[in-house]
């Protein structure tokens, strides 16, 4: 597990309190960040909603499992998800690895691009995860 001080967690994108990651511009990609990824660990599967589905705030679209267990993945924003990461298919690792680059999970088109503004910014996000630490 890495300390708080290891952990990327860039400042640009917007963040759920359960972890997953928006990017505010297009194309809106959502992941887990890094924290969630490391307290996850060796990640060897993920389940991908399919291109077209629509997803409401915090609706379940997915999980990611690892060796220590199956982690649900919720929509931080609402939306039409028009992307998904097919490398992860092949190489779910992926997401440990590079979870703000190779390791995006999913792209949506937002239904309501406010949805951006109730999710916390980098430096608020940085205080919730200290906190959890």
């Amino acid at each position: 597990m890495k300390n708080f001080e290891e952990l990327v967690l860039p400042r640009e994108l917007r963040y759920a309190k359960d972890h997953e990651w928006v990017s505010p511009t297009a194309p809106h990609r959502i992941g887990v960040s890094d924290f969630a990824q490391d307290q996850l660990g060796d990640i060897t599967f993920a389940e991908l909603p399919a291109v077209g589905k629509i997803l409401a705030v915090g609706e379940e679209f997915g999980s990611l499992e690892s060796i220590k267990s199956v982690s649900s993945l919720y929509s931080p924003v609402s939306g039409t998800v028009v992307g998904v990461n097919d490398a992860l298919e092949d190489d779910p690792g992926l997401v440990n690895r590079e979870p703000y680059a190779g390791g995006w999970l999913i792209e949506i088109d937002l239904a309501n691009p406010g949805d951006i503004d109730n999710l916390m910014d980098g430096e608020t996000y940085q205080g919730h995860v200290k906190d959890s630490v």
